[in-house]
C-alpha cells in the first residue's frame, strides 16, 4: 500500500489486540493505530453531554463540532485528546466501552471516521487494530490478524487490568459487558465485526501474554521477511 507495510489486526472486545499491537508496531518501527480509542473518545464525549448515543443524528450533531485529536508521547503511545484534555485513561472504563459500541454502530459516523484512519496508512508503516480494519477500512492490507479468546478468557484479563488501576469491579461485571460487547458488535448493520476471507485467526485463550506476541512476530516475520526492530 503506497509502499508502506500495513498490517490489520481485528477481535472482539478484550482479546488484547490492542496491547499486542502496539507491543508489535515497537519492535518493527511500525506507527500504532487504535481505531478503538477514536471510537471510545466520542463515546466518552456523548456520555458527558448526555445526548442518546444510539440517535445517529445526535451523534453526528456533536462529532461535527468535536475537539478530538491524536498524540503520540515520547514514547510512541498514542494519546487521545478531547477538548484539549488527555482522556486516554478514562475511555478505558467498562461503561465507555459500551458507549463506543453505541456510537460505532452508526454508518454515519464511520463513514466521517473513515478517511482519518486511512491516512495514516496513506503516510506510515502501520498496525492498526480494530473491529472492521481488515473488512472495511484497509481492505488492502498486505497482512490480516484476527485475535481472539474465549469471553471468560478475555473477561480475567480485563479484570486484571482494571484492579491494577485500581477500578473496583467484579469478574461477573467484566464477563456480562464483554459478552454484550460482543453481541453488539457481531449484529450491528454498520461495518459489524467478522474475520476478513484473507486473515490469519489466532486464538489466544490458552495462550499467556509471551505466547501470544510470539505468535504474532511469527506470522509478520513470515510475511514480510522482515526481523524485529528492523524497520527503524
Amino acid at each position: 500500500m503506497n509502499g508502506y507495510y500495513a498490517v490489520a489486526i481485528d477481535g472482539p472486545s478484550g482479546s488484547g489486540k490492542s496491547t499486542m499491537a502496539r507491543k508489535l508496531a515497537k519492535a518493527f518501527g511500525f506507527l500504532y493505530v487504535d481505531t478503538g480509542a477514536i471510537y471510545r473518545t466520542l463515546g466518552l464525549a456523548c456520555s458527558r453531554a448526555g445526548i442518546d448515543r444510539r440517535d445517529a443524528k445526535e451523534v453526528m450533531k456533536i462529532l461535527s463540532g468535536l475537539d478530538l485529536q491524536i498524540r503520540y508521547n515520547e514514547a510512541g503511545e498514542q494519546c487521545m485528546l478531547l477538548s484539549g484534555e488527555d482522556v486516554s485513561r478514562e475511555i478505558r472504563l467498562p461503561e465507555i466501552s459500551l458507549a463506543a459500541s453505541d456510537v460505532s454502530a452508526h454508518q454515519e459516523v464511520r463513514s466521517f471516521l473513515l478517511d482519518l484512519q486511512r491516512k495514516f496508512a496513506r503516510e506510515n508503516d502501520i498496525i492498526m487494530d480494530g473491529r472492521d480494519i481488515g473488512t472495511v477500512v484497509l481492505p488492502d492490507a498486505e497482512l490480516k490478524i484476527f485475535l481472539t479468546a474465549s469471553p471468560e478468557a478475555r473477561a480475567r484479563r480485563r479484570l486484571a487490568e482494571l484492579l491494577e488501576k485500581g477500578e473496583n469491579v467484579r469478574f461477573e461485571e467484566v464477563l456480562r459487558d464483554i459478552i454484550i460487547r460482543d453481541e453488539q458488535d457481531t449484529t450491528r448493520a454498520a461495518a459489524p465485526l467478522r474475520k476478513a476471507a484473507d486473515a490469519v485467526e489466532v486464538d489466544s485463550s490458552e495462550m499467556n501474554a509471551e505466547e501470544t506476541y510470539g505468535r504474532l512476530c511469527e506470522i509478520i516475520i513470515n510475511r514480510f521477511a522482515l526481523a524485529p526492530e528492523e524497520k527503524q
